[in-house]
């Protein structure tokens, strides 16, 4: 999962707009700090940043300051968008991720982290239904009542960051507990989101939703929509697009194929090829290589708990 553009705020505007009087004024105030925020700014402050830690200390903060801006601003489309990546995001890169390398003698905190990352991925989705609620009124009934095709006809190409994320949000939510019956049962619906941005824009942030499929096609089973060939098929596009500057595809790929598929061979070829991928290339996406990067070492480290390996004399 990509991590979104963020900006930072002098702490000097927050006790400004935390100063205003009168509620138009300080509406205006607020709209303007919250523009600032999910504009493209410089956001590589923090996917640029190569202590992933130092970064997971901050963004508890930035969640709870965009919601403060949120509650000024309910309709801040921009700010909605912005507030629920980050909530996915951070549910994604600093709950999920490591919950899944703990032992199994640490169960309950495993299980633990898991429900708080499904929580938070729901939360996310929440805050960017409701921009896409906003920007095409009854979107959610529709959705709600199992019309994705209705509640997707009116969406164009600037939806697409909308779709993608309230999709990508839903589905890591999902991947937290896939025996969670009522998510399974409307899986169609995240799925129909992503179809709809992926059918709009493909190529959709450097392959960000190629990436996004390699996962979900590796992951379900047949009966679900899974198949191996699509996934390698996003594989190759994502590597593609991102002109192999990226970490993930290859985790993505050994993850959801290799395993299943027993090829350790292969395991171990993507995980070097992740390893492999030059932080200073691509110092926008520096945070997510890294993160990426981890879990490969991680993978190799426990290559053995996924495959029967034949001993070496």
């Amino acid at each position: 999962m990509r991590t979104p553009r963020l900006v930072t705020l002098p702490a000097l505007v927050v006790l400004v707009v935390l100063a205003v009087s009168g509620c138009s004024l300080k509406k205006l105030a607020v709209n303007s700090v919250a523009g600032m925020l999910a504009g493209s700014g410089s956001g590589t402050v923090f996917t640029g940043e190569e202590d992933p830690q130092l970064v997971a200390d901050a963004l508890p903060f930035a969640m709870k300051l965009y919601e403060s801006l949120l509650e000024q601003a309910p309709d801040n489309q921009e700010l909605l968008l912005t507030t629920g990546s980050i909530f996915a995001m951070y549910a994604n890169a600093f709950l999920q991720t490591p919950a899944g390398m703990l032992p199994e003698t640490e169960f309950e905190r495993k299980q633990a982290m898991l429900q708080r990352a499904k929580l938070l991925y729901l939360r996310g989705r929440g805050y960017v239904l409701r921009a896409l609620e906003l920007r095409h009124p009854g979107f959610q009934a529709r959705l709600g009542a199992g019309e994705p095709d209705k509640a997707l006809a009116g969406t164009t190409p600037k939806d697409v960051p909308y779709l993608y994320w309230a999709a990508a949000a839903w589905m890591g939510a999902f991947s937290t507990n896939p025996f969670d019956m009522e998510m399974l049962l409307t899986l169609t619906r995240p799925l129909a989101v992503m179809g709809r941005a992926f059918q709009l824009e493909p190529d959709f942030n450097q392959g960000a939703i190629h990436e996004f499929y390699i996962s979900v096609y590796g992951s379900l089973p047949v009966s679900l929509g899974g198949s191996q060939d699509k996934a390698r098929y996003h594989f190759r596009k994502a590597v593609e697009l991102a002109g192999g500057l990226t970490a993930g595809p290859y985790v993505a790929l050994a993850s959801s194929v290799s395993i299943p598929t027993q090829n350790a061979a292969e395991f171990r070829e993507l995980l070097g090829r992740a390893l492999a991928v030059d932080l200073a290339a691509g110092p926008a996406n520096r945070l997510v290589n890294l993160l990426s990067q981890q879990k490969a070492r991680w993978l190799l480290e426990h290559i053995e708990d996924y495959f029967l390996l034949e001993e070496t004399p």
